[in-house]
């Protein structure tokens, strides 16, 4: 990961690369100490101690005992190649989620070289001198060396909930998070030294709960493997009443109940949801939490918020107006400091009341801006956009940031504070005088206790700020003083006076309406939540289709955010705790939530709601409170995300059909076929080879099939909704019903004909099972490729196998089936291709999407918002 070097100076202290490196060489990099890598050996040793597999092994000692060594030789094979595919596929889920940690690695801002740089928190060495803020974790032990108004919450280590006060020679540990205020310190532990690397180190060895879909699955196994050995007892009982050696009835129970139930399936589930989170990280949306990935595939609500989402992430300032009354306008590129100021479209000269404005909003701003790098073809702003916009208007104003800041030294000030809604700073003039600028909301800069203004200049103010908010604009208002002594409280100086006001635009994306129109034929409602002017977060909503002339707009400052109303589009002037409200509102009606955010005061939000979706460029406190962390802060991914949870989970329920079909017909063939005339319909040996071939390649090759024509125009799925529900388990027990029925059809047929009956069973099934496999797939859309060769290549391959155990004689010996002649094989071929062409013929077409306008009606629906709010509860406890 490169460096950002912004322009702002720094202090002098900072180390140089040089030491930083043979630093870092001798300490190590700064991160927690990381969990033991598992042994190969723990790895097999826990595939061997599955349930199920267990049964296999108790099945090849009986074999054993008997001298029955084919069946022994096959059912070791079907252990070491089941035990081989789950430590493959554990050892691959780890690498992705291994991936997706590297590419989620928390920043720092570290002076080094006498400059600001950004890099990864992992190359902090003791010395360097780290910057922090409002909305920052630290990123190692820090011994501070100023500290303004600094307060942090130190809850992760303590458990104490109230934000503590640090000043400057006060230690702060990592992993607590910056509340208020900012303040820089010199490190002095870094990694499993530091106070959070202890902790972490004590903790390294917990494994991490399983999602809630592997619970699910897990219970369904559960299940599952009951049904299978009552039904394969029953088998087990029919063979020895009908003559059959209690043994060898014994052998066959054993080997049908690990052939019935999919017993790879968790290590399936794990691999299928690494790789989904390792697409999306591919896509820009990096899940830190694989639960994430299930989750966005049942998101009914997208609650985001506007700049950097919605928009283009570059703010500008458009539109000024001074105190005396004159308008301006400002035209300019993206950050650069470099444009016009103009009126009705006419270039200006800057004039001295313009020039005082774009100051104030100089100095009363903590951004900097970063000039193009190899790396990064244009300026970019570092810090708040807002204000990154005000560094550049003064810049296009004819104000140099560096020299104007450093003429004006800061020497106090109060942060920007959500309640009050301003900031105020205070700086000395070189002829010791004081100047304290004012810059926030307009309805709190021009309070009139703040301001020493006549009733008509407010009046005139504010009726400019109506009408820039109206155009869809944030606005700003600034004022300032010159006073002979800074004031005792920056928070709420007195007698200041109205610099004007500046109107900051940032342009929707040009995908930003195809966006939100997708997100509605997909059942997602999209959702403004902004701390914007109730005009501005009309306008935008008004642009993005999803709000009209007359539609509710719910405002945070008047209390109104509690009620939640239920088609309410657009919630604005919201504060942290009221984005909370309205997030357990939706919860409240059914709705699972995806909320986005980027500030400190976002990350109780993010929390609670079932997707927590931060944006790559905000502050770390709310890319830990999130599931999913968006890289490039473009909304269109999270749309993609949501698609991907959808092929993830249409995937897994594609092998489950394919999978528990089969096991269903190979039980139903062993129990029925002895009514039949059909003693022993298969051997072990046949089931553990048909299982063998049927569960390995194709199998896997099913859990990467594209995404369905239409994922994205369909209703989200309720996450209350059982693994088998909306259809799988009826569908399941018909695709195997066709399958025993034709493999139990063409075994009669055989006998009839006095051929080798139980090897035409044992080719139909195997072939049968393949053939399901391919009808199962996900459609191909309309003219388009088919996204997954691997499936047929698998089931080619598998196919090959099953037919060379009655064409191969030392296969033959080992299986026990007797050799089949050319015809017989293309009728047994013919028969076997039945079930998968009818299933594929009677293939529904895709479900329509749901309406996003409304509340969720069922009460299935209800209850699983019950459910996922209480698992955000859960999670906000936690």
């Amino acid at each position: 990961m490169g460096t950002d070097t912004v322009t702002r100076p720094a202090p002098t202290g900072g180390l140089g690369s040089a030491e930083a490196a043979a630093r870092l060489a001798v300490d190590g990099p700064n991160v927690a100490t990381a969990p033991p890598r598992r042994h190969l050996t723990v790895r097999i040793l826990r595939q061997l101690t599955d349930p199920l597999v267990g049964l296999l092994l108790a099945a090849a000692v009986v074999t054993t005992v008997l001298r029955d060594y084919p069946d022994t030789a096959v059912i070791l094979l079907v252990v070491a190649v089941n035990t081989a595919i789950g430590v493959v596929q554990e050892v691959r889920a780890d690498r992705a989620v291994a991936a997706l940690d590297q590419l989620a690695a928390p920043t720092a801002r570290v002076v080094r070289d006498g400059r600001d740089v950004v890099l990864p928190a992992a190359g902090l060495v003791r010395g360097d001198l780290v910057r922090v803020e409002a909305g920052d974790v630290v990123p190692a032990d820090l011994l501070l060396v100023d500290a303004n108004r600094l307060r942090l919450d130190e809850s992760a280590l303590t458990g104490e909930s109230v934000p503590v006060a640090r000043e400057a020679d006060d230690e702060v540990s990592a992993g607590t998070v910056v509340t208020v205020g900012r303040g820089s310190g010199r490190v002095v532990r870094v990694g499993a030294a530091s106070a959070l690397g202890r902790i972490a180190s004590l903790a390294a060895t917990t494994r991490p709960a399983a999602t809630p879909l592997q619970r699910r699955l897990a219970g369904l196994g559960r299940i599952l493997g009951l049904a299978a050995v009552l039904l394969s007892g029953l088998v087990f009982v029919v063979g020895v009443l009908g003559g059959r050696p209690l043994v060898e009835m014994a052998v066959t129970a054993v080997s049908l109940v690990v052939a019935a139930v999919p017993e790879s399936l968790p290590a399936v589930v794990t691999l299928a949801l690494a790789l989904g989170a390792r697409r999306m990280a591919a896509s820009r949306a990096i899940p830190r939490r694989l639960h994430a990935v299930e989750t966005l595939g049942s998101v009914t609500v997208l609650a985001s918020d506007k700049t950097g989402t919605l928009t283009e992430g570059r703010m500008a300032v458009q539109q000024a107006q001074t105190a005396d009354g004159t308008r301006y306008g400002v035209t300019g590129t993206g950050y650069a400091p470099h444009g016009t100021v103009h009126r009705d479209g006419t270039p200006v000269a800057v004039g001295d009341e313009l020039r005082r404005l774009a100051r104030a909003g100089l100095l009363c701003n903590d951004a900097t801006l970063a000039p193009p790098s190899d790396d990064r073809p244009e300026w970019t702003g570092v810090g708040d956009p807002l204000e990154a916009a005000l560094v550049a208007f003064a810049a296009r104003c004819g104000l140099d940031p560096q020299r104007t800041r450093t003429a004006w030294p800061r020497v106090a000030e109060h942060p920007f504070d959500q309640e009050l809604r301003r900031m105020t700073t205070v700086h000395r003039s070189c002829d010791r005088r004081y100047l304290v600028v004012c810059k926030g909301a307009p309805e709190s800069v021009l309070g009139t206790p703040l301001l020493d203004a006549s009733d008509e200049e407010l009046a005139e103010l504010n009726a400019a700020a109506h009408r820039m908010a109206g155009a869809g604009l944030r606005v700003l208002a600034l004022a300032a003083a010159l006073v002979d002594a800074p004031p005792p409280d920056p928070a709420r100086p007195v007698g200041l006076r109205p610099v004007g006001l500046v109107a900051v635009g940032d342009p929707l994306r040009a995908a930003a309406p195809q966006i939100a129109a997708g997100l509605t034929a997909a059942g997602v409602r999209l959702v403004l939540v902004t701390g914007d002017h109730p005009a501005t977060a009309a306008a935008i909503a008004g642009q993005l289709g999803v709000w009209q002339a007359g539609d509710p707009v719910v405002r945070g400052d008047t209390g109104e955010a509690a009620e939640t109303p239920a088609q309410a589009r657009v919630f604005a002037r919201t504060q942290p705790e009221q984005k909370l409200d309205i997030v357990a509102g939706l919860q409240a009606r059914g709705h699972v939530v995806a909320m986005t955010g980027d500030g400190v005061n976002d990350a109780p939000a993010l929390r609670r709601a079932d997707i927590g979706v931060a944006m790559g460029g905000g502050t770390e406190v709310a890319r830990q409170a999130a599931d999913l962390v968006l890289v490039d802060d473009d909304l269109s991914t999270v749309a993609t995300a949501i698609g991907e949870g959808r092929r993830i989970y249409d995937n897994i329920r594609r092998f489950l059909r394919y999978a528990l079909s089969g096991g269903v017909a190979e039980i139903a063939v062993m129990l029925l076929g002895p009514l039949f005339g059909l003693p022993v319909p298969l051997l072990p040996a046949q089931i553990l080879w048909i299982n063998l071939l049927t569960h390995g390649l194709p199998g896997v090759a099913l859990g990467a099939e594209p995404a369905e024509p239409g994922t994205l125009d369909r209703a989200p799925r309720s996450p209350h909704e059982s693994v088998l529900g909306a259809g799988l388990g009826r569908q399941i027990v018909v695709a195997g019903a066709l399958i025993s029925a034709v493999t139990l059809g063409a075994g009669v047929l055989a006998a009839w004909w006095d051929r080798p009956w139980q090897s035409v069973v044992f080719v139909v099934l195997g072939l049968a099972q393949l053939g399901v496999a391919l009808a199962v797939r996900a459609p191909r859309p309309a003219g388009g490729r088919r996204g997954n060769p691997a499936l047929p290549l698998a089931v080619a391959a598998s196919a090959l196998l099953q037919v060379a155990g009655v064409v191969l004689a030392p296969l033959r010996e080992l299986l026990g089936t007797a050799p089949l002649g050319a015809v017989e094989l293309l009728a047994c071929a013919a028969v076997s291709v039945l079930p998968g062409l009818l299933l594929w013929l009677a293939r529904p077409s895709a479900p329509s999407g749901g309406a996003a306008g409304g509340d969720p009606p069922t009460e299935p629906g209800r209850r699983a918002g019950r459910v996922g709010q209480a698992g955000s509860e859960r999670r906000r406890r936690t």
